[in-house]
């Protein structure tokens, strides 16, 4: 899907290396695209450095949120159910934003949603999912959150979704 290949050198009794390569293409129109809308949004302006909770129970996609907000946090909560979530909310008010994965253990993001929306109306939640079907944004709106964003996440439409609710 990537146009790359993919292959395998093995020899009996000593083993197996594999190999894979992926086209990379540093100059390509859509990669300066992203970098122009990213130094656009967050170059041209003083950036307020946000608190933000990522709740999110899949380690890698976490990690990933992590680096792509390091340049706009100034403080990173995380958290992996949404009972967790909850908490962490209740606990630091000063929160200025959630990003909520809908599927999580314990308490699902919209759930989760609901009841943070009981004692913190003022907090900005974008919700986050793999599952893009119709009617997704509706719900995630219904249950309180400020915006809705799927999986994969672009980092040039999630810094300027942030833009438009934090900054």
């Amino acid at each position: 899907m990537l146009d790359g290949k993919i292959w395998v050198d093995s020899e009996p009794g000593r083993g197996s290396v594999f190999y894979f390569t992926l086209p990379y293409n540093p100059d390509s129109k859509e990669t300066k695209n992203v970098k122009a809308e990213e130094s656009d949004v967050f170059e041209k302006r003083d950036v307020r450095k946000l608190n933000i909770l990522i709740a999110e129970d899949d380690e890698p996609s976490e990690e990933l949120l992590s680096i792509m907000l390091e340049s706009i946090s100034q403080k990173v909560f995380k958290s992996k159910t949404g009972k967790e979530t909850i908490e962490i909310c209740r606990n630091n008010p000063d929160i200025d934003l959630v990003l909520m994965d809908i599927q999580m253990p314990e308490i699902n993001g919209l759930e989760a949603t609901r009841q943070i929306r009981k004692f913190n109306k003022d907090v900005i939640i974008i919700a986050q999912t793999a599952f893009a079907l119709s009617g997704d944004s509706e719900k995630a709106v219904e249950a309180g959150c400020n915006a809705h964003i799927s999986k994969p996440i672009s980092k040039s439409k999630l810094l300027l979704m942030i833009q438009k609710y934090c900054m």
